[in-house]
């Protein structure tokens, strides 16, 4: 049939071509088939269409090609071998088509969460926040801020959109600005049809140089101290006496090597 087309063609005027066949099984909302096609495409337009229900081939280029398309549609109804293709691929379309509707369509993939922080150049907001999330199914997701537990903005957070990662998932990002204090606690919440319970994801702002300098000096002070008191209340109670006796607790003397 290629050939034919080519030699077809070929004798309208010389010129690269690409001719392939396609087929596809649109499907409803429940995994139902909706409709069943399957053409011989010349250069990205469809040139000879199926028919399931007469069960022939019919043209279905109406520009210049159509004397083309008349003569490749007759040749493949005297071809048996063709018909019976597009028959199988039409019934491999009704009943195969609920099995991955079911295994793609209908399967529930939970989402991951990551918060990013990064500087900006306002001072009244000096830090963005960014929640990354990807790896979910279906695309539908909410995505809310909370800050100290508080959901941020009034009324109701429609969906967010979602763009596909190319492997039947989806990504989002959601952003924020903030001016962070000491104790602050921002919180990503995703809410997804996969998820028993929202996904939150926290950030808080870290400490200062100063303060971390400060912390590190009060936790050095703090230790060597502590060493110091374990060390004294060690010699308070076990001490050498000039007799060469040791003093124990209760008054007692006992002789050293007795």
């Amino acid at each position: 049939m290629l050939v034919l087309l080519g030699l077809v063609l070929g004798a309208r005027g010389a010129g690269a071509f690409l001719v392939h066949v396609t087929s596809s099984c649109p499907l409803a909302a429940n995994g139902s088939v909706l409709d069943f096609d399957f053409a011989i495409v010349f250069n990205k337009n469809p040139l000879v269409c199926y028919d399931p229900r007469a069960r022939l081939f019919v043209s279905c280029d109406w520009g210049l090609l159509r004397g083309v398309a008349d003569v490749v549609a007759s040749n493949l109804n005297n071809d048996s071998a063709w018909l019976q293709r597009a028959e199988d691929r039409h019934r491999a379309c009704r009943d195969l088509g609920h099995h991955f509707w079911a295994s793609t369509a209908l399967r529930r993939t939970p989402p991951q969460a990551r918060v990013m922080a990064s500087k900006t150049s306002n001072a009244r907001a000096p830090v963005l926040l960014t929640c990354h999330v990807w790896g979910f199914y279906p695309a539908e997701v909410t995505v809310v801020w909370l800050h100290n537990g508080d959901i941020i903005g009034p009324g109701d957070h429609p969906p967010t959109s979602a763009i596909p990662d190319g492997d039947w998932t989806y990504q989002t990002q959601v952003t924020l600005l903030v001016d962070p204090v000491a104790g602050d606690t921002f919180t990503c919440c995703v809410q997804h049809s996969s998820l028993e319970q929202p996904l939150l994801e926290a950030w808080g702002p870290g400490l200062s140089p100063g303060l971390t300098l400060k912390v590190v000096v009060a936790t050095v002070v703090m230790v060597v101290g502590l060493g110091c008191f374990v060390a004294g209340v060690y010699h308070s109670r076990v001490r050498p006496t000039a007799n060469g006796y040791t003093l124990l607790p209760g008054g007692n003397y006992h002789a050293d090597g007795i």
